[in-house]
């Protein structure tokens, strides 16, 4: 898939992804699944949508994924 989008889950990151990680990753997806870097003026506003609703849907994953060992992890 993309490989510019980095995993945002303990342990590959120490701590929590930011908003702005998060919004980063959904942007590349966006822009993989289009195929615009940078969408037309007559694009821009579904583009937009885009990007918001998966960086909503990733920080809902992030938030509700269980990861093993992460809170054995941060108690150290």
């Amino acid at each position: 898939m993309c490989r510019s989008i980095k995993t945002l889950r303990p342990p590959v990151l120490p701590e929590e992804a930011t908003e702005d990680e998060i919004r980063a990753a959904a942007l590349q997806y966006v822009r993989k699944v289009s195929g615009f870097r940078a969408p037309a003026a007559h694009n821009q506003e579904v583009f937009d949508r885009a990007v918001d609703a998966i960086a909503e849907a990733t920080a809902e994953l992030l938030a509700g994924l269980e990861v093993r060992g992460a809170t054995a992890r941060k108690a150290s």
